[in-house]
């Protein structure tokens, strides 16, 4: 098999496609698809293309600059990477890579709390804009340790994920022999085997140099190898979160606190309340909850709660620089991005992921040009045509 050139990649499909090649089919589609019918998953997608722009002309906009203001600080683009959990098995150190293409890009990096880098490594060896997400246990304690430990490394936010009550019911995962902790079948190692390029340059890495990856920033209760069973009966997610617990840990991290998975307005300004200081509005890219609604059709109800009080961040379907135009339309301050950028660290590590923040700059600086807009603070409703809605007969 011929394995193209990164530069072959003129957009985010293309990297989808690399990536296809060479991960095992059991770790693509659990990175790639959604859950149980994938309704959520194709509805992220088709509410963003059922949204259209409404272009004007003959307005000079030969100065067009993406840069953005979050929190005080600055950034190079809109947009910031998504917390992934996978990203370490797309590449040998694969959220090294992601987060070194985020830094040279200027946006921030969120490290997720599954990830096989540690955010001691992260944060020593590539710094930038480094923000936290927090799925929180059944043992609040050891949840409020690694947010302390997160807050001692430097992670300047803490993403809370509230909509991972239950994991989502992701039956291919069965079909394909994979599971959480991860167990070696006939099925998923033959799969193995088929990929020999991922099966030596990742896998084959890792055994080398200490064997299988390990949950390295979970506690030490918790901690172990991705093919062993969690410590103890304490579950890594809990379904008795409660806004409780949103106050405990306002009152334990010092740094910006944002809620994420967010799809209601009361829920939103509910956190607000709390001392929430941003709420990201997700559906956890269709993996989750089949029958939750398109993030972007209810992000302009969620901007009339809260937008004058908060910080709205977006994310879930986003494959194009005219999505991001299309969010930041709507009210969002800034776009996460997540499978875009493991396709690109799929295909080719660093490189890989370079070029996918690479093909939403020039995107996004197209849409721009395409609403006559120069900054990225001029993007408004006024910019885009919402679908009309269809009036039963």
């Amino acid at each position: 098999m011929i394995f193209p050139n990164i530069e072959d990649a003129h957009n985010i499909f293309d990297l989808r496609d690399m990536a296809k090649r060479r991960l095992p089919k059991w770790l693509f589609e659990f990175v790639d698809r959604g859950t149980e019918e994938e309704v959520a998953l194709r509805n992220n997608r088709e509410a963003f293309e059922r949204i259209q722009f409404s272009p004007r002309m003959l307005v000079d906009v030969s100065g067009r600059k993406l840069d953005t203001t979050i929190y005080g600080k600055e950034h190079k683009m809109p947009i910031g990477i998504a917390p992934t959990g996978a990203a370490g098995m797309m590449w040998y150190k694969g959220e090294l890579a992601l987060a070194r293409a985020a830094r040279d890009a200027g946006v921030p990096f969120s490290l997720a709390t599954g990830s096989i880098t540690s955010m001691e490594e992260i944060a020593g060896e590539v710094g930038g804009t480094l923000w936290m997400q927090l799925y929180m246990w059944a043992d609040r304690k050891l949840s409020h340790q690694l947010v302390k430990r997160a807050s001692a490394a430097g992670f300047e936010a803490l993403l809370v994920t509230v909509d991972g009550a239950v994991a989502g019911n992701r039956e291919y995962n069965k079909r394909n022999g994979f599971s959480v902790p991860f167990k070696y079948n006939r099925k998923n190692t033959l799969d193995v085997l088929m990929h020999p390029r991922w099966m030596y340059g990742v896998l084959g890495r890792y055994i080398a140099n200490g064997g299988m990856p390990q949950r390295v920033n979970f506690p030490d209760e918790l901690k172990g190898k991705i093919t062993t069973a969690y410590g103890g009966t304490k579950e890594t997610r809990s379904d008795s979160l409660s806004w409780d617990d949103l106050k405990a840990l306002r009152d334990i991290w010092p740094g910006k606190l944002l809620v994420k998975g967010l799809l209601h307005p009361d829920d939103a300004s509910k956190s607000v309340e709390l001392g929430a200081d941003g709420i990201i509005v997700s559906n956890h890219g269709g993996r989750n909850c089949d029958a939750a609604p398109a993030p972007i059709e209810v992000l302009p109800e969620i901007v009339k709660a809260v937008g004058d009080r908060t910080t709205i961040v977006f994310d879930s379907g986003v494959r194009r620089g005219s999505d991001v135009v299309k969010a930041l339309a709507l009210g969002a301050k800034m776009v996460l991005i997540g499978r875009s950028t493991l396709y690109g660290t799929a295909a080719a590590g660093y490189d890989g992921a370079a070029r996918a923040l690479e093909l939403y700059r020039g995107e996004i600086s197209r849409g721009m040009a395409n609403v006559s807009c120069n900054r990225v603070s001029e993007i408004g409703r006024q910019h885009v045509i919402l679908p009309q809605v269809r009036l039963a007969a």
